[in-house]
């Protein structure tokens, strides 16, 4: 073939390749994907309908359970059938069928029913009060956090128990106890002395040890970036009979908490000693003397 039949055939070919590309164009084709290659896209959304992002479940949550990120998610939801307990990022995608301040409205009833700031954020720590199912929307009914009635009997260990101590700045560790401690409690009384010198003295028990502290006052958390809480009371998570016998040690002396180290938690928990009751100083008469001695059981 000669040099020009064949730049003839190139130019003719140029031509055709050009013209077809114009006419796809024009008619409104998709190019053909290039070979190997797998077109992806996500779930397409109704066509002229609104969506909001609303917080779901991503995993079946039981009574009890501490909420953290990954447990709930974002889900489209249509803002028409939103309800106000919901919780939903607040904002609404425009709508082509013009129903975009309904949709704006509904969210922001539905904003007002927020516990606040960011919704990923809000439940994270919180507890599950109602067994929430995978797909679910979030509702503040469903979880409660710290502040909030019926918090300490969500967060209690079933079987256990709350039950709170005077505590100041010199028996709590000068304040640095903090929720979510683990504590040894210990009691101070005074007992009789032994012998016929009379007097008295001072005898320290641990009568408690690696008990979860609930609650400071009414702070069931510390503050971000706070390393101490001076507080009044401590509110500290015992079974019954650790109950009874903290009791005693409140009624016969001060109470202090000695705090554990973090590597220690996993230690024995419970009962280390039974407070000696009132009933515990025993008489003895010999040769027609009498003394006081302090039993310990």
């Amino acid at each position: 073939m000669s040099p020009v039949r064949l730049l003839i055939v190139l130019i003719a070919a140029v031509s055709a390749i050009g013209l077809a590309v114009v006419l796809q164009r024009a008619l409104g084709a998709k190019p053909a994907a290039p070979t190997g290659l797998v077109e992806s896209s996500g779930p397409a959304a109704p066509q002229g309908k609104p969506m909001t992002q609303v917080l779901v479940a991503k995993r079946d949550l039981p009574v009890g359970a501490r909420l953290v990120a990954a447990d709930v998610g974002w889900q489209a939801w249509p803002s028409d059938s939103i309800n106000t307990a919901f919780i939903t990022n607040g904002a609404a995608p425009a709508s082509p069928d013009g129903k975009v301040q309904a949709a704006k409205a509904v969210v922001a009833a539905t904003a007002d029913q927020m516990i606040g700031g960011d919704p990923a954020k809000v439940v994270e720590g919180a507890i599950v009060r109602d067994p929430i199912l995978v797909g679910e929307p979030i509702t503040p009914r469903k979880i409660v956090r710290g502040g909030e009635g019926g918090y300490l009997s969500v967060v209690l260990t079933p079987g256990k128990r709350a039950m709170s101590v005077p505590v100041s700045s010199d028996t709590a560790v000068g304040g640095f106890i903090l929720p979510g401690d683990r504590v040894d409690v210990l009691t101070t009384r005074e007992t009789p002395a032994a012998g016929d010198a009379g007097g008295k003295v001072t005898v320290a028990e641990t009568v408690l040890q690696n008990i979860r502290v609930l609650a400071l006052d009414q702070a069931t958390a510390a503050e971000k970036d706070a390393k101490s809480i001076v507080a009044a009371t401590a509110t500290l998570e015992v079974g019954p009979v650790e109950a009874e016998t903290l009791a005693r040690a409140k009624a016969g002396g001060a109470i202090s908490l000695a705090l554990r180290a973090y590597t220690d938690m996993g230690g024995p928990s419970g009962v280390t000693h039974v407070v000696a009751r009132d009933d515990s100083t025993v008489r003895i008469n010999r040769g027609g003397q009498t003394s006081s001695v302090a039993v310990r059981p």
